[in-house]
């Protein structure tokens, strides 16, 4: 398994670490004595602030005469008409219409971009970027920079407070924007951006020097006390995080056998990008514009209130009278709201709020009833 610049550090605070798409990650934090854990972990990041490693996630450069084309032509969301320093969510389908993965795309310059996908998903996107590159004669350099870098997110409500005392300019960045910070001769990446439903950021700084960085950017911050504004949190606290925020999970939500339409990200996805200034045809777009002009997604995803304390899980069918009408794709005991929750795809006509479904558990007699809710299921004040 690949570890992050960070492996050292994770097993000085007690990360408790786990194969994850090929790497060695923490998926929680025992501390000294008992304590911690996935609970404790998560109302840390709503509350005051955690530390994530994310250095297994990809980085890939993308950069050339023809780069704005070329992610034209693999993102959903338009890209020609985003600002130097601004971030954009995106899907990346295949011709079907179907979710190779969903990303952040950076604008660092005219003709350079960065690229941030899932580390599950990296080695298939590398490949999906060549075969674009490749059918389009498109003039593009792209280099992975995952293993050279590293990438950290401070999430949390008092995170923004914390870096105040050491820039005066990240707390200014709007959402999904980014500064370029040079520390001494290094430079890092900062963007106001995260994946937990809290304010925060992520940084992405060279792997050799992430120790020394950490150390400076957090040198009033003792990750290991009891009372400290921030601490580590791992893998098990950054999904109950986002699932209380609403936001899908690659190998969950989004699928290669899942039409972008379904998911309901329809601000990520640009069905009129062949048209205008900077018209391009992005792969998957014809195949999305067939489902929309024929009535739309036969089945959408929705959040779901579960009844009681047991928690659906991923896979389970949704039931309506005798009729399988949907599958769950995420699910959990909420910590924030103290009740489960879960996410998943349901037929069109079963979508609405309001709507009241089983879930079945395998076992007889054992359904849970679920409600479709608004999602987020949490919103940060």
């Amino acid at each position: 398994m690949l570890r992050t610049p960070l492996y050292q550090s994770h097993v000085e605070w007690g990360g408790k670490m786990v194969d994850f798409a090929g790497w060695e990650m923490p998926i929680l934090y025992q501390r000294p004595g008992g304590g911690g854990g996935i609970h404790d972990e998560h109302h840390q990041v709503r509350t005051s602030g955690g530390v994530f490693d994310v250095s297994h996630m990809g980085r890939v450069k993308v950069s050339g005469r023809h780069a704005r084309r070329f992610l034209e032509r693999l993102c959903t969301r338009k890209i020609s008409d985003m600002q130097g320093g601004q971030c954009r969510y995106s899907l990346v389908c295949h011709e079907r219409g179907g979710i190779l993965d969903d990303v952040i795309v950076y604008r660092m310059d005219e003709d350079e971009f960065l690229v941030v996908v899932n580390a599950s998903n990296r080695a298939k996107l590398l490949a999906h970027f060549e075969r674009v590159r490749a059918a389009g004669e498109l003039v593009v350099k792209i280099d992975d920079q995952t293993e050279s870098t590293a990438m950290v997110a401070l999430q949390g409500p008092k995170v923004m407070e914390l870096i105040g005392k050491v820039s005066r300019e990240v707390p200014t960045l709007k959402r999904y924007r980014f500064t370029v910070k040079n520390l001494l001769i290094l430079k890092l990446v900062v963007s106001r951006t995260g994946y937990t439903g809290e304010d925060g950021v992520e940084v992405i700084l060279p792997a050799a020097s992430v120790g020394m960085v950490m150390k400076m950017l957090l040198k009033d911050v003792d990750l290991k006390a009891a009372d400290a504004e921030l601490k580590p949190a791992g893998l098990g606290a950054r999904d109950t995080l986002r699932l209380e925020a609403g936001m899908p999970l690659y190998g969950h939500e989004l699928t290669e056998e899942t039409d972008a339409l379904s998911t309901g990200l329809d601000f990520a996805i640009s069905l009129d990008k062949d048209q205008g200034e900077w018209a391009e045809t992005f792969v998957g777009m014809d195949a999305l514009r067939r489902i929309r002009e024929s009535g739309g997604p036969a089945r959408k995803l929705v959040g779901l209130a579960i009844e009681g304390k047991r928690t659906a899980r991923q896979g389970m069918e949704v039931v309506s009278g005798s009729e399988t009408v949907g599958v769950i794709t995420s699910g959990c005991l909420s910590p924030t709201l103290g009740r489960a929750i879960a996410m998943g795809y349901v037929r069109a006509g079963n979508s609405g709020v309001g709507s009241v479904m089983q879930v079945g558990t395998g076992r007889p007699g054992a359904e849970l009833t679920a409600t479709v809710v608004p999602l987020p299921f949490y919103k940060a004040k």
